[in-house]
């Protein structure tokens, strides 16, 4: 383990199929005044919605609504939700749904006291809130950003095609308490659970992909990864298995909670990568992870030889007997490879409707992160985006 850290995660998590009953618990502690976040309407047919007014009203809360909160939230929607938190002068924040839901719910958190444009504040200068925050409660849907129990919210201007997140240090940020009962993810369609699996995976290796150390997080990310390899395989032929949508939920939650980053450096160029290929195409954030991923890792691997290899026989158990070091490697990537086809993911920007001339927009929106094996200049993120079109 390198260099010092401190961990803390304040976030209070209730797990299972009766999980939501604890809803019941939480409200009290807060204001009376709340508004509930939700997306497109899904929550209505399935009946969450019901459940959750039921225990708000129980509770006596004075309820404002912001629904259609989009897969990408925009910097509109945020403008929008501040008018309506400010003039229901809310207490509090109930995200029910996926991670966009959660994100948005964390973004508005920071922003409603806000005197300043929330944009330029945490998402051009990236400060962290100065303001009193709101706070933030989620009742999970869909499993894969992680978002329930970290301090992270992205955020899409669709003017300047920039998609970014923001990490907020600020403790205050992350969710007060996350409900995630695995049985809501059962009848998510096909192609958003698969894009969610991806984004679990992908968290991890963002994490993992970096370093040269003997450190106690590879080998839980290690761990982590193999659960969701498993998992995936089944939830892919069964989708309704809770078995197996259970150990998905729990690892996409340990996947981005800060655990596996500690007491190392992290890499995190994948997502920027997607998130400005996202900004052009507003495709679903997982699919765009798994676009761009093996290109952006065959191109770095060879300055992260020895993590690679490890990857290769720790994850995906490849035979290293009579190979050279990056024989096993490659041999790691093309499992991975078989896994991503496996399951039907998008594995080309141009399933996602990206084009060659959208590729300097999309190069000149990435930003650039130095934690990974390789810094990226704009010819390499050029490089690696024509490769993966």
């Amino acid at each position: 383990m390198l260099g010092n850290f401190s961990y803390c995660n304040p976030t209070k998590l209730y797990f299972g199929d009766d999980s939501l009953r604890y809803l019941d618990a939480e409200l009290p502690r807060y204001g009376k005044n709340v508004v509930l976040i939700y997306g497109g309407g899904s929550i209505k047919t399935n009946g969450i919605y019901d459940q959750v007014i039921k225990f708000l009203n129980k509770n006596d809360k004075n309820v404002a609504e912001i629904s259609g909160v989009m897969p990408n939230p925009t910097l509109d929607k945020l403008y929008e939700g501040m008018e309506i938190a400010r003039g229901h002068q809310a207490d509090f924040l109930l995200a029910v749904g996926g991670g966009s839901v959660c994100d948005y719910a964390k973004a508005l958190s920071v922003s409603v006291n806000c005197k300043e444009d929330p944009w330029e504040k945490y998402y051009l200068r990236f400060e962290e809130p100065e303001c009193e925050t709101l706070p933030v409660g989620c009742v999970l849907t869909m499993a894969g950003t992680g978002s329930e129990m970290n301090a992270g919210a992205v955020i899409t201007n669709t003017k300047t095609k920039l998609k970014i997140g923001h990490v907020f240090a600020s403790e205050s940020v992350m969710p007060r308490f996350s409900i995630l009962n695995p049985k809501y993810t059962l009848t998510l369609p096909h192609y958003q659970m698969i894009s969610g699996i991806y984004d679990i995976f992908n968290h991890i290796c963002e994490q993992y992909f970096s370093g040269e150390d003997d450190n106690t997080s590879d080998y839980i990310s290690e761990g982590l990864m193999r659960s969701v390899i498993c998992a995936s395989r089944i939830a892919n032929k069964d989708p309704r298995n809770y078995e197996a949508r259970s150990n998905l939920m729990w690892a996409a939650t340990w996947a981005l909670n800060t655990l596996v980053s500690r007491g190392k450096s992290t890499d995190w160029m994948v997502h920027m990568l997607g998130q400005s290929v996202g900004a052009y195409t507003n495709a679903t954030h997982g699919m765009t992870l798994s676009a761009v991923s093996l290109p952006y890792y065959r191109f770095i691997l060879p300055y992260g030889m020895q993590k690679f290899k490890k990857f290769a026989i720790n994850v995906w158990d490849v035979d290293p007997a009579g190979k050279t070091d990056k024989q096993i490697a490659e041999e790691g990537l093309s499992a991975m490879e078989s896994w991503m086809n496996e399951l039907g993911l998008v594995m080309s920007l141009t399933e996602l409707g990206a084009t060659e001339d959208m590729l300097e927009g999309i190069a000149g929106g990435t930003l650039i992160m130095p934690g990974g094996y390789k810094v990226l200049d704009h010819n390499d993120v050029m490089k690696i985006l024509k490769e993966s079109l």
